[in-house]
C-alpha cells in the first residue's frame, strides 16, 4: 500500500489460531486472530507452547474474515486440511528427532 510520499509501506503481520477438540467441537474454530502486535503475541504464545506454526498469507486472508469463535464452514475444510497436513508432518519430524 502506498503512503503520501509514494513509498510502499510494509503490510502488517497477521496471525490466527485454529482449535479443534473432537470431543466437544463440531468443526475447527477460530480461537485467536489479529494484526501487528496482536499477531506477534499469537505467534509468540504458539512458540512458547510448541504449537506448530504454518505460514500461508492466502489462508490467513480467507480465515481472518471469520469471526472469533466461529466454526470453520465446510467449504473451507480443504484449507484446514492443508494446515493439518503441515502439523502432522511437523509432529512426525519432532518424534523422529526425540
Amino acid at each position: 500500500m502506498d503512503n503520501k510520499n509514494g513509498n510502499i509501506r510494509p503490510k502488517k503481520k497477521s496471525a490466527l489460531a485454529v482449535h479443534y477438540d473432537k470431543e466437544t467441537d463440531n468443526a475447527p474454530k477460530i480461537v485467536a486472530k489479529g494484526k501487528g502486535s496482536i499477531a506477534e503475541k499469537i505467534i509468540e504464545l504458539a512458540r512458547e507452547n510448541n504449537i506448530p506454526i504454518h505460514e500461508d498469507p492466502d489462508i490467513i486472508e480467507i480465515l481472518s474474515k471469520l469471526d472469533l469463535g466461529q466454526e470453520i464452514p465446510p467449504e473451507l475444510y480443504k484449507l484446514i486440511a492443508e494446515v493439518l497436513v503441515y502439523v502432522y508432518r511437523s509432529n512426525n519430524k519432532v518424534g523422529k528427532i526425540l
